[in-house]
């Protein structure tokens, strides 16, 4: 992801975390974590998706959301008191409950976007409207794992830019995700719904991206490394939080948005039948290492013993 400064007049509400619905086989265990009124959680019900990919059978028990949405607002509170915001979203795929700290604003993905960027090349591929050679797979590849920023910029221009964000909004009927207004490709706008929205329409299907490119994306989630080609961790969050699961993670961060704050956002799909999927976003106005140990606490905090 890339550690850049950016400086906007707007002011706006961020710190968005989504957790977003994948269907990768988790290969990354969670390294041991480090250590870091409030909006109510809510818990939403809905449907679970079809998925196109393996995921967790639909008769599993819901009992490991009990308690969850009072540890969620538990953790928002905790971040608070060290000045950070924070949002967060957890679906039960087998299950289609939803528990969420209640917020919902649209906030800059940072890295996350290179997800839309895989996305779009991908599906561009299996069309047969561009063929990417062993490098630039290898490339993408390493956009996804490592974060490299080089390779999302290649891409980004390669495709068109803006227009990459506008085909996957279309596609994947996302609602509350836009554009950079600035080009920046870091600076897309998207939701916690709509984070989780795309994962679920990923995995089964209906976004438009064939299972086999699918795969591509989860495997490369599935092998993320423990930094990203800039040097920076990219452990905080659910790696180090969810540190006893198995998990497929894409990450954000950098600092400073509006000038002040350190943005960090953790998404990914956890368990080794994918059963559940979580994104967490901060914004923190600490330094980077204490702001990533707040979002880490934050996801241990909700789930204690580093498992769910």
């Amino acid at each position: 992801m890339r550690r850049r400064l950016v400086d906007r007049a707007t002011t706006m509400a961020i710190v968005c975390a989504v957790l977003l619905v994948n269907g990768c086989e988790a290969q990354v265990r969670g390294a041991p974590p480090v250590d870091g009124d409030s909006p109510h959680a809510a818990v939403v019900t809905q449907e679970p998706p079809t998925s196109a990919l393996p995921e967790a059978a639909p008769t599993q028990p819901a009992a490991s959301f009990d308690g969850l949405d009072a540890r969620t607002r538990q953790a928002t509170a905790d971040a608070a008191s060290s000045g950070a915001d924070i949002e967060a979203v957890v679906l039960d795929r087998a299950t289609g409950q939803v528990v969420s700290n209640g917020i919902d604003t649209p906030f800059p993905i940072a890295s996350v976007v290179k997800l839309f960027i895989a996305d779009d090349l991908l599906l561009q591929e299996s069309q047969g409207a561009t063929k990417l050679s062993a490098a630039e797979r290898q490339a993408l590849d390493t956009m996804l794992r490592s974060s490299d920023d080089g390779a999302a910029q290649t891409f980004w221009d390669r495709s068109g830019g803006d227009a990459i964000i506008d085909r996957v909004v279309a596609r994947y009927g996302l609602t509350g995700t836009t554009a950079p207004d600035n080009g920046h490709w870091d600076v897309t706008q998207s939701t916690a719904s709509d984070l989780v929205r795309y994962y679920a329409k990923l995995l089964d299907g209906t976004g438009g991206l064939p299972a086999e490119q699918a795969n591509v994306i989860m495997d490369d989630l599935a092998h993320s490394t423990p930094t990203g080609t800039d040097g920076y961790p990219q452990r905080f969050g659910i790696p180090d939080g969810l540190y006893a699961e198995p998990v497929a993670v894409k990450q954000g961060w950098f600092c400073c948005w509006n000038g002040a704050a350190q943005l960090h956002v953790s998404t990914g799909v956890i368990g080794p039948d994918r059963r559940y999927v979580m994104a967490i976003s901060s914004l923190d106005p600490s330094d980077a290492e204490a702001a990533r140990a707040t979002v880490t606490q934050a996801v241990k905090t909700m789930f204690p013993g580093g498992k769910i």
